[in-house]
């Protein structure tokens, strides 16, 4: 997919922001000294006196933003994921998830593709710790488009939100006119009889090149795209599981917690059907570069094709 236009999703957070700060006059955006990183400088330029930076003090970022949505602001705050759920995990639960508080938390660098800042950085665990939060909803965008409308969503939706963005450019695959973002609702990319990847993240375009090259092994795939992953969209993974009969999932992410845990949780309970899970298979990433990383771990497309095709085998 060399000749496709990529783009961070990090960059698609801070535009969304910078964008959406002229029609939402309540929004507010909060750093942890990572403004350049977590791309809010955007925001700040455009809106500088509702930005503000907390220094390197995510708890107290996080307290603050709650007094906040108090007031009746749209607080997001934002740092990398293993800062923004990871030591922050505690005050995200009692300060803004058990008032079901209307905060938003925009997490960037998450997953592998941090690449060369290694495991201490590549948080692998954010989405099933969000997860566990009651009334939390928790959204992985695959692109740019996709990135960009799920901001605009968090920001209308009255509740608090986890959003997961990532540090390495990525292809825009929604690039359509008739896109069209749901909070709560999958996406059928493709139709297929055989097997049923469901992906999230930069997962969902290797889904796509992997459904490509099993369909020249006569393996019809079908590939839905799974962008929030609570509350799941139940209905249309029950349908597609009901008509492949087998199930993988992919995630940039811990399989244990993640996008495969919340989908076996459905299926074990509604379908049961034999699933087996892409992701970081309970080991910690390593430095190296984003490409280099996502081959190694079998998440690009042709790591997608070779286990799928030796599950549907």
């Amino acid at each position: 997919m060399a000749d496709v236009k990529k783009i961070a999703t990090r960059d698609s957070y801070g535009n969304a922001l910078a964008e959406c700060g002229a029609e939402y006059p309540n929004l507010v955006v909060l750093d942890a000294d990572l403004a350049n990183a977590t791309k809010t400088l955007t925001f700040k330029k455009a809106f500088p006196d509702r930005h503000i930076d907390c220094g390197i003090a995510e708890a107290n970022m996080t307290g603050v933003a709650a007094g906040l949505a108090t007031c009746g602001k749209i607080p997001f705050i934002s740092s990398f994921a293993m800062f923004a759920a990871g030591r922050n995990f505690e005050q995200v639960r009692n300060s803004i998830g058990y008032p079901h508080l209307n905060v938003k938390i925009g997490a960037t660098h998450a997953g592998i593709t941090v690449g060369e800042d290694g495991a201490s950085h590549q948080c692998l665990e954010d989405i099933a710790l969000m997860r566990t939060i009651p009334g939390m909803t928790v959204i992985v965008p695959s692109d740019d488009v996709e990135a960009k409308a799920a901001v605009r969503a968090a920001i209308e939706y009255q509740g608090p939100v986890f959003l997961r963005f990532g540090r390495a450019a990525v292809p825009v695959i929604n690039d359509r006119p008739d896109y069209k973002f749901e909070m709560g609702k999958g996406v059928l990319l493709r139709e297929g009889k055989d097997v049923t990847i469901i992906a999230t993240g930069i997962t969902v375009s290797s889904a796509l090149e992997a459904a490509d090259m099993l369909a020249a092994d006569g393996i019809s795939a079908e590939v839905i795209n799974i962008h929030t992953i609570k509350p799941l969209d139940e209905e249309i993974i029950i349908a597609s599981a009901k008509k492949t009969g087998k199930v993988v999932t992919a995630e940039e992410h811990s399989v244990i917690g993640g996008l495969g845990s919340a989908v076996c949780d459905c299926l074990s309970m509604h379908c049961p059907t034999p699933v087996y899970k892409i992701g970081m298979q309970d080991i910690f990433g390593e430095s190296g570069t984003a490409a280099a990383l996502v081959e190694k771990y079998g998440l690009d497309g042709k790591g997608v094709y070779a286990s799928v095709k030796k599950f549907v085998s």
